[in-house]
């Protein structure tokens, strides 16, 4: 069995930060997205792994290698273009050849795993096997029809209307009959191969099409509030380690992990949270689920629940949350007098100012 591992798309939804870096290399807990889908592909028992790119595919392959440090064998599928899901498992078929397949969105998070999953398919083996969880407003979601039978019926894409509150979730499993019905599909009105058609031409067609309704957490982490909240599950079960230096005068409150190289000084640290290497943290407070990356600066400020990317600084500040700070980044002061706000921001941003 072979995974087919989606990273390719423009992460629209978490620019500005995507203006610079792909969505999947965002770090959740100090990590990449794409690292958790990996590594959770590795303890289903798969090994070889092909990673669908597109514009952003130089930063993914410097991230990810040959796949070798997670126990993996990492082929790269250029796409041309974001044509749809169905499109990625096109382009893939010399690589799947005639073997199953797990197709895992990148930017997808799932606490507890997949393993489970893909040994009830391999054991049973139906034509496809989704995954799927009620949502609130399953507007921005494929939707799933399920009959009396507790079949699915059919599906949707981002319906106006949803016949049902239940969204697919980004992780399929099939068979190498996929392969006939993304050939036997056409473009939607966005101009994309849409998967949920594949999966309903194999619903008529009939193939044997199957779900599980997903039990434990999950979050397709394409916007700002989604990441944050990706990052707070991921803190709550965070082992708490200290290896970098913490000076007297600092408090440690919970469950916090400060990495080698990084520094704490006279500052109140309350976890979960997590300090990378090569961070000073100088009379500051850190509160609850924050996640500092490597060779940051965070002096006389406050800042919780929020995720500061490497070699950013937080000088005087006060109180920081909600927040989700990019790369190499400067948040300091403005002056009193005169009175006035000045703004650098990236296309897309958005801006809270109090009044």
């Amino acid at each position: 069995m072979k995974a087919l591992v989606l990273s390719g798309g423009s992460g629209t939804r978490l620019r500005p930060i995507t203006h610079t870096s792909p969505k999947q290399l965002v770090p959740v807990a100090n990590k990449p997205v794409l690292y958790y889908v990996l590594e959770d592909i590795a303890r289903a028992g798969i090994t070889d792994v092909g990673i669908v790119v597109g514009e952003t595919a130089y930063e993914i392959q410097q991230a990810v290698g040959d796949g070798g440090k997670f126990g993996l064998d990492v082929t790269y599928l250029p796409q041309e273009a974001p044509l749809g899901l169905a499109h990625a498992v096109l382009i893939a078929r010399d690589y799947l050849g005639d073997d199953d397949f797990v197709m895992y969105l990148g930017d997808n998070f799932v606490l507890g795993g997949i393993s489970g999953l893909v040994e009830e398919f391999r054991a049973q083996r139906p034509d496809a096997h989704l995954l799927l969880t009620r949502v609130a407003d399953p507007r921005g979601f494929g939707v799933a029809e399920i009959g009396p039978d507790g079949r699915i019926t059919g599906l949707e894409e981002k319906p106006q209307q949803p016949k049902s509150d239940m969204a697919l979730v980004g992780i399929y499993l099939f068979t190498p009959v996929v392969h006939e019905a993304v050939r036997a599909v056409t473009p939607s009105w966005r101009g994309e191969l849409e998967i949920t058609h594949a999966i309903q031409w194999l619903i008529d067609h009939p193939y044997d099409v199957r779900f599980s309704t997903i039990s434990g957490y999950w979050k397709d982490t394409g916007n700002p509030q989604d990441m944050l909240e990706v990052n707070r599950s991921v803190l709550e079960g965070l082992e708490p380690r200290i290896e970098g230096e913490v000076d007297d005068a600092s408090e440690i409150v919970g469950r916090v992990r400060i990495d080698a190289g990084a520094r704490v000084r006279g500052s109140r640290i309350v976890g979960p949270a997590v300090i990378g290497s090569g961070t000073v943290i100088t009379g500051s407070y850190v509160g609850p689920y924050t996640s500092i990356a490597e060779n940051c600066r965070i002096e006389a400020s406050e800042i919780e629940f929020s995720i500061v990317l490497r070699d950013s600084r937080l000088s005087w500040i006060r109180r920081v949350q909600r927040s989700l700070i990019g790369r190499n980044v400067r948040v300091t002061p403005a002056p009193r007098v005169p009175a006035g706000t000045c703004l650098i921001l990236g296309d897309d941003s958005k801006v809270e100012i109090p009044l």
